[in-house]
């Protein structure tokens, strides 16, 4: 699509010969060669209404200048109109052309610039900017020296004057400090307002030939062509300002850009058939009028009717060309359709006239029929270019295909002039990514989404169904899922298929990037270069395709690389948004431990995700939120799946999002086993994972191989899946019944001990009577209603073998219960009491009736119905305490066997003899004296008697001795302290004041003896601590 309307007529049948044009709001001024200034008011939406005149004659001033007026400009601040005219330069007041200040230090004049900026003075922080103050400069080229006026809101300032070593032929302002002048053609510098110095413009040197050739062939050659006016004409310099950084002049017939530093600013330039007559800039593109001749007719749309021997246009071309792809974006032939007769002539020169190089100013055209009589009937024409409207040019590189055209030209927009800018940068930017997708660059691409933020959804999409399952799209609705029309041209490199054998991106395209150096833009069919290299091909022998001498092999291991590489990139993508999701939902209290508890992937439609937002993850809701998590997880499981396997075990052993539905059958497939079962785990599913090992199982020979894995699941399921474990524990239990204990024997969860046992007793009561035991001895459990449970255990088992006649049974189990109530006082004993039988365990009776504290009744037991005298009297042995109740217990027993309560046929003096020799000290001799029968000799009870009276006997002489050996201690002690004296002599000295003690009155200190005055006696002590430390 071309950017610029056909070009509307402003002004027809000027008569006057128009060297200049400058232009302030509706305003026109119109400089002729007479030296008159034409001045028009533009009419508002004169040029859309069919009109052949947009503009109306204001006023004419005549004889402003008494010579042709070179060039105009206008100077807001003062709104003054500048005149360049006979190397003078004039400042006229607007509207009425008064007052007339001549520039007289501006003499020999060849050009001027005029450029306004705004600056800010007493800037105190970043914030705070300071006060706008609007400066204008004019800059007047003047012959070798540089003349500077400036206004700061309207006030003039002093005025600059430089030398220069040549006279400035063109100027163009790049930003409020740095000026580009133009020596000749091929000599450019930029000039510092600050510094006021000049840097020479480096730019790539231009053939000798490229003025008076082209393509290397002589002017001569072209002969055959016609002789069109402007084909190797005398150049001269252009330039024009493009931003504050970047300014492009114009060498011969190429186009350079030059930055700040008189450098080329970028790689690559513009290249025209022949060097142009004159150039302009519209923002973004740049004008060029080319001579007659030099453009191919294949380069206008539509072609022309010229025949194939004249395939050049024979007049001269207005060619648009864009300043960010440097490729022609609109060709015009001149002459336009002639408003006033309808009809066109062979030939018309033609003349940009802007108001200055680069401005904003709408940009006008100047053309005159070469033919005299043509000329003075019809006189010139002005015409004005329209631009298209920005949106539609976007929306057309969009359908084009070029998304970075469209993106570098919404860049040099402002909000201003396309309100909705940032939206469709959005856009742009997306469908960038796409193209370079589809190119191979997938790095590039996965950088620019996780840029936009987009949809992760939408990235996953642009996948085989291997890694996108149902969210996958053609390649030919990409662009549409991206937001913009799908492209006329389709792309070379094919969409990536479900198999790495079919990826039709080729390993260069896999490496792409932008190239450093943009290609030359193609020579039209028919142009001049065109020409010259279809001469040179013809003799060049014909080469093969590249691909036509790959074998099959080398293509499909380049496809592979492609595909493998495509992958990588996912990964690396899904790893840079895992973690960020997952930070985004732990802010709103939201773990991936709940993924089991939100909504499926599966129960969104494939519609829905894809409308999920392209936006930051904080703008994002809960629900939006946990979208994208299932949507990566699930994208990268696969993406594991399918390059790197290895890490399959490590995602799924970790709470995470990944839709089981969409990988469950493909890990069965590939016999992924362990992480399905991981997969299981994360997401709840104990069921699953459960039936999937006890399948795994039959495949084992091996017991603990068939079992261990269940048995270590089961292990790690909390209380909540109490009825699962239950379920899946049974077949466990049938197999081996000492593997499957260790379920509920796991150190990680804790189950409900009471469920636990009755499922356990359900199975097997030795089972329970295992697990409580395992709660009693190992957890410490200290609860009644589980040691009265283990108790009545061992009873009813006990019971159960005596009917079953299981004597063996019957013995263990009658072991463990007496050691049980014997050992413990956590259970009940009256409760337990009850339940044992009348006929039956008297050992355990009597253990009861002693743990309630019916001493005499359990020794009765022991003596009169077990009729086991040892265990009667270990039992007063574990029971005894001289100083409690039970002091008196051995001499019960004693009782028992001499006074018996019931008939016996048994001895049992015998024991109880025994039992007063043995434990004499335990037993009171009145009492047990007195209980002996009469019949008792005083032999048989010898040692008894014998002990009873030796122990008064031995307290008094004891006594008698400590006494003794006190009051020999004390004697001797006194004997010592008498024994200690001091000499005092007349020649002793005292040995603190160092004087002789004569008759003073003395203190002795303890324990040498030392001798002092009484009165020195607490500094000697003193002295002495300090001395002995």
């Amino acid at each position: 699509m071309a950017p610029f309307s056909s070009p509307v007529p402003v002004i027809t049948g000027l008569k006057e010969r128009v060297e200049s044009l400058a232009v302030q709001g509706d305003k026109l001024y119109i400089g002729a060669a007479t030296g008159s200034v034409l001045v028009y008011k533009v009419l508002d939406g004169a040029s859309g209404s069919g009109s052949t005149q947009a503009a109306q004659l204001a006023e004419t001033r005549k004889s402003v200048s008494k010579k042709s007026i070179d060039q105009l400009g206008v100077v807001p601040d003062i709104s003054s109109l500048v005149v360049l005219s006979d190397s003078v330069v004039t400042l006229h007041g607007l509207p009425n052309f008064t007052p007339v200040t001549p520039l007289t230090q501006a003499k020999s004049a060849r050009t001027f610039a005029v450029f306004t900026t705004v600056e800010y003075e007493g800037a105190e922080s970043a914030k705070n900017k300071g006060v706008a103050v609007m400066i204008t400069y004019l800059a007047v080229g003047c012959y070798r020296k540089l003349v500077l006026y400036s206004w700061k809101d309207g006030e003039h300032q002093d005025t600059v004057e430089t030398t220069l070593p040549h006279s400035a032929r063109i100027m163009s302002f790049i930003d409020g400090q740095t000026i580009c002048l133009g020596y000749s053609p091929t000599d450019y510098v930029l000039y510092s307002l600050k510094t006021r110095t000049t840097l020479d413009v480096v730019a790539p040197s231009v053939g000798p030939a490229a003025s008076t050739s082209v393509g290397g062939m002589s002017k001569g050659a072209l002969s055959g062509l016609g002789g069109y006016i402007g084909l190797g004409a005398k150049s001269k310099p252009s330039c024009f300002r493009l931003d504050d950084n970047e300014v492009f002049i114009a060498r011969e017939n190429n186009g350079v850009f030059i930055g700040l530093d008189g450098k080329p600013s970028r790689t690559s330039g513009v290249d025209w058939p022949a060097p142009p007559e004159e150039i302009a800039y519209a923002k973004p593109y740049i004008f060029s009028i080319l001579p007659a001749g030099s453009v191919p007719s294949s380069a206008v749309e539509g072609g022309t009717n010229l025949s194939a021997a004249a395939s050049f246009i024979p007049t001269t071309v207005v060619e648009v060309r864009s300043s960010i792809s440097l490729i022609p974006s609109q060709t015009l032939p001149v002459p336009f359709k002639s408003p006033i007769s309808g009809t066109t002539y062979a030939n018309h020169s033609a003349r940009l006239l802007t108001s200055s190089p680069g401005s904003k100013s709408p940009l006008y055209l100047l053309t005159t029929s070469t033919d005299r009589a043509a000329a003075t009937a019809e006189g010139s024409t002005l015409w004005s270019f329209t631009m298209i409207a920005w949106g539609e040019q976007v929306d057309e590189l969009v359908r084009n295909g070029a998304y970075a055209d469209a993106l570098a030209l919404l860049d040099s927009l402002s909000t201003a002039t396309l309100p909705d800018k940032e939206l469709r940068q959005r856009v742009v930017r997306g469908l960038l990514a796409v193209s370079q997708f589809r190119s191979a660059r997938y790095a590039d691409a996965m950088s620019l989404f996780l840029e936009l933020n987009i949809n992760p959804a939408k990235v996953v999409a642009l996948y085989p169904e291997s890694v996108s399952g149902r969210l996958s799209v053609p390649e030919d609705d990409w662009i549409r899922l991206f937001g913009g029309p799908a492209p006329e041209v389709k792309s070379e490199i094919s969409t990536i298929t479900d198999e790495p054998g079919d990826l039709k991106a080729s390993e260069g395209d896999s490496e792409h990037t932008e190239p450093t150096q943009p290609t030359r833009p193609p020579s039209p069919q028919g142009s001049i270069r065109g020409l010259i290299r279809s001469g040179l091909d013809s003799v060049r022998p014909t080469a093969r395709r590249e691909d036509e001498l790959e074998t099959a092999s080398i293509k499909i291991k380049r496809k592979e690389f492609g595909f493998r590489k495509s992958i990588e990139e996912l990964m690396l993508y899904l790893s840079d948004r895992r973690p960020k999701v997952a930070g985004a939902l732990e802010t709103l209290n939201i773990t991936s431990a709940e993924a089991h508890q939100m909504p499926l992937l599966s129960a969104a439609s494939k519609e829905d995700l894809f409308a999920l937002p392209d936006a930051p993850l904080t703008a994002l809701t809960p629900e939006e939120l946990v979208r994208f998590a299932q949507i990566v997880d699930t994208a990268l499981f696969k993406c594991y799946l399918l390059a790197r396997p290895g890490l399959l075990a490590p995602l799924c052993r970790v709470a995470n999002w990944c839709e089981v539905a969409e990988v469950e059958e493909v890990l069965r497939a590939r016999e992924k086993f362990s992480e399905l079962i991981y997969l299981y785990n994360g997401k709840k599913m104990h069921g699953n994972a459960l039936d999937l090992l006890q399948q795994l199982s039959e495949k084992e020979f091996d017991m603990r191989d068939k079992l261990v894995p269940s048995v270590n699941y089961l292990q790690r399921l909390g209380p909540e899946y109490l009825e699962l474990i239950f379920e899946h524990s049974r077949w466990v239990f049938e197999k081996d019944r000492d593997i499957a204990f260790d379920i509920f024997t796991s150190e990680e969860v804790e189950l409900p001990r009471p469920a636990v046992a009755d499922f356990l007793e359900k199975i097997d009561p030795v089972l329970c009577i295992r697990y409580v035991e395992y709660l009693i001895d190992s957890k410490a459990e200290e609860t009644t209603s589980f040691h009265n449970r283990l108790a009545e255990l061992y009873l009813s088992m006990t019971m159960d073998a005596r009917k079953r006649g299981d004597n063996e049974t019957r013995l263990a189990m009658k072991e463990k219960l007496l050691n049980f109530i014997d050992t413990t006082s956590l259970y009940e004993i009256e409760r337990l009491f009850a339940q044992l039988p009348p006929d039956d365990l008297f050992e355990a009776k009597a253990i009861l009736l002693g743990r309630s504290g019916r001493h005499d009744n359990a020794l009765e037991i022991y003596v009169y119905r077990l009729q086991d005298f040892i265990k009667a009297e270990e039992y007063c042995k574990r029971v005894y305490n001289p100083d409690g109740e039970t002091k008196h217990v051995f001499l019960t027993l004693l009782r028992i066997y001499l006074r018996p309560t019931t008939k016996t046929s048994i001895d049992l003096l015998t024991p109880a003899l025994e039992l007063i020799s043995r434990h004499s000290p335990r037993l009171d001799e009145i009492e047990t004296l007195q209980i002996l029968p009469p019949l008792v000799t005083a032999k048989d009870v010898q040692a008894f008697l014998v002990e009873a009276l030796r122990a008064p006997i031995f307290h008094t002489r004891v006594t008698r001795e400590i006494s003794k050996t006190r009051d020999e201690q004390a004697a001797r002690r006194l004997m010592y302290l008498q024994a200690k004296r001091v000499k005092v002599t007349d020649s002793r000295i005292c040995p603190q004041c160092h004087k002789r003690l004569g008759h003073s009155v003395i203190a002795v200190h303890a324990p040498r003896g030392e001798v002092t005055h009484y009165q020195c006696r607490e500094a000697f002590s003193k002295k002495l601590k300090e001395l002995r430390g």
